[in-house]
């Protein structure tokens, strides 16, 4: 997944627009931008969305953020949705695997109450919302099989902090969110699954915006949630590999190839060794995973 777009789960009219968005996955939320009263309807809007969209030969992945495990929502939510057929659940302020493990076995029973393939509905928790969750990112290993990807939250975590400000004068975050970020990654890597970047606020600052997607690039992460249809497209461009990147990616899994006994290979006066080969081997899973 490169780019994934939050819509309020009680706005048809956002749902449809963001279905024109070209984005790989809709998170269609019920948490933070609905309101109280209006989650009741927001879970009818949604699932009407799910049942109508579900059977479009081209459609994005389809996502539902519930309410966190400790509202006393998620379970109402899930009842919602989970007949629709999500092809993911979002699970804010998760604190670790075990939220996972207990998140799973809730959707494996109302996976076999709607007839749904067994293990078919997959997982995304958001890890840093707040300070515990920092302290479980370790944990996420073997948590499930139903485990998609990992992302993380700056705005929950610093109101959980009493910070007064994430991000300094220049718009790069303070170092409690940066140290969030990093971790996130780790974590991820760590349960081998994808490393999604978190939402950027400003999407009128269309220069600040780019310039963090190409630092998630570079460091690894895989794609990046948006909160403005605009913001889909320079996520796609931006994270998907370019012709001369997988072009010294063919290069090097073809010279490896052709040299098997090689610890070190020469290409353009560049020494590389096997972390080289995995991570051309990497980018050419991504593309072909993006043409399928």
């Amino acid at each position: 997944m490169r780019s994934l777009l939050f819509v309020p789960g009680d706005s048809p009219k956002k749902q449809l627009k963001g279905l024109e968005s070209s984005a790989d996955a809709l998170i269609l939320d019920l948490e933070d931008s609905v309101a109280l009263d209006a989650k009741p309807q927001a879970r009818e809007i949604t699932r009407a969305f799910l049942d109508a969209t579900r059977p479009l030969p081209k459609r994005p992945l389809l996502i539902v953020r519930i309410n966190g495990l400790a509202t006393g929502m998620s379970d109402a939510d899930l009842d919602a949705v989970m007949p629709g057929a999500p092809d993911a659940i979002m699970l804010p302020k998760s604190e670790g695997g075990a939220d996972v493990g207990h998140l799973a076995a809730k959707i494996a029973v109302r996976e076999a109450e709607s007839d749904l393939p067994d293990g078919t509905t997959r997982i995304v928790p958001i890890t840093t919302e707040n300070a515990k969750g920092i302290f479980g990112l370790g944990s996420y290993s073997r948590s499930s099989h139903r485990l998609m990807a990992l992302t993380w939250g700056a705005e929950d975590l610093s109101a959980d902090l009493g910070a007064e400000a994430n991000r300094l004068e220049d718009g790069s975050y303070t170092d409690p969110y940066r140290l969030a970020r990093a971790l996130t990654l780790f974590g991820a890597t760590a349960a081998q699954v994808e490393a999604i970047d978190t939402v950027f606020t400003n999407f009128r600052d269309e220069a600040a915006f780019r310039a963090e997607c190409l630092a998630a690039r570079r460091d690894g992460f895989t794609g990046k949630m948006a909160i403005h249809p605009a913001q889909v497209a320079p996520i796609n461009e931006i994270f998907s590999p370019s012709p001369a990147a997988l072009a010294k990616a063919e290069q090097i899994v073809a010279l490896f190839a052709a040299n098997p006994g090689a610890g070190v290979i020469g290409l353009d006066g560049e020494m590389l060794d096997r972390p080289h080969l995995v991570r051309a081997q990497r980018l050419l899973a991504c593309a072909q995973k993006l043409a399928e």
